[in-house]
């Protein structure tokens, strides 16, 4: 049977630059203690974690300017594979600045305008490893000049080809892309509470109920996650609920993106439901004990994976 392939699709990616402070003193000169640059961008991000869990993918999107260099930099070293496509323009620096009491300013650029002219050549890019064994990340949002609905046409491309995918966006990309009935979804307890027309926070029995309604629709599995709550995983005849593991958390950036990574490797490996959950949740556990967008170690992942606590639904 052999491997199956993962194409992370990272339409806005962008060097995170994470900094330090005592505290943010607005209109006053701010003294930094520490700062860490890494390439991000959501599907980067999955890709980075795939590959620190032992597995592979090819990283695909738009990348420009110097920023850009540095990013594909950062994947060489680390042995990614990418074929991104050159834009103008400058991909985008985030910054996030974290106080020594926990709370986080985040400053996002805007990123590179894309023309249709760059929006077809990454289709024909898509095109080129959609096939039966290909499973697709889409995540994340996407940059100025592209519309709402390109998760929607990626997914249902993918589809023609018998390829598979995993989607991982919000509001409008989410409720377009969810028309097309992606094979993963993974939605935060927001995402899904919005795209359910809940108003306010919905509880875990709606969230639940949302998620039904999502595998009814024919998407095979729906993993939500909840934060400090935890996650709900549901799949074939398999629902259950994990509780959040204890650790210190650090940083959230980036475990939403780790769970998507333990979810397509999950795909990619064949592993069965009850395995999935274990890596996603031990996966996202770790990516929030990291600095910056780090992904989590391996070691760190299974020694978790051996605690995760699960409540059948």
């Amino acid at each position: 049977m052999g491997m199956k392939s993962i194409v992370t699709v990272t339409m806005n990616p962008a060097i995170d630059k994470t900094v330090e402070i005592e505290r943010l003193v607005p209109g006053a000169l701010n003294r930094i203690t520490r700062v860490e640059y890494d390439a991000g961008g959501k599907g980067i991000n999955v890709s980075r974690t795939i590959r620190e869990l032992g597995g592979e993918s090819t990283a695909v999107g738009f990348l420009g300017g110097n920023a850009g260099k540095a990013i594909e930099a950062v994947l060489d070293e680390k042995g990614i594979r990418h074929d991104f496509i050159r834009v103008e323009g400058e991909t985008r620096t985030n910054t996030k600045v974290f106080e020594r009491d926990g709370t986080v300013t985040e400053l996002n650029e805007p990123g590179p305008v894309i023309s249709g002219r760059q929006m077809r050549e990454l289709m024909e890019l898509l095109m080129g490893y959609a096939g039966e064994r290909t499973l697709f990340v889409l995540s994340g949002s996407v940059p100025k000049g592209v519309d709402q609905d390109i998760y929607a046409k990626i997914i249902h491309m993918a589809h023609e080809r018998g390829a598979g995918v995993l989607l991982d966006a919000d509001g409008a990309l989410f409720a377009g892309g969810m028309r097309e009935r992606p094979d993963l979804v993974k939605p935060n307890a927001a995402e899904l509470a919005e795209y359910a027309g809940y108003k306010g926070e919905a509880s875990r029995g709606e969230l639940l109920l949302a998620a039904r309604s999502l595998r009814r629709t024919g998407t095979g599995t729906v993993a939500v996650s909840m934060g400090k709550e935890g996650a709900l995983f549901l799949m074939e005849d398999y629902e259950v609920f994990c509780p959040a593991l204890p650790v210190k958390a650090h940083s959230t950036v980036g475990a939403g993106d780790a769970m998507a990574a333990a979810l397509a490797l999950g795909w990619s490996r064949g592993l069965g439901a009850e395995e999935t959950v274990r890596l996603g949740m031990a996966a996202s556990a770790g990516a929030v004990t990291a600095i910056g967008t780090k992904p989590p170690s391996m070691a760190l992942v299974e020694e978790l994976m051996g605690r995760v606590i699960f409540t059948q639904l």
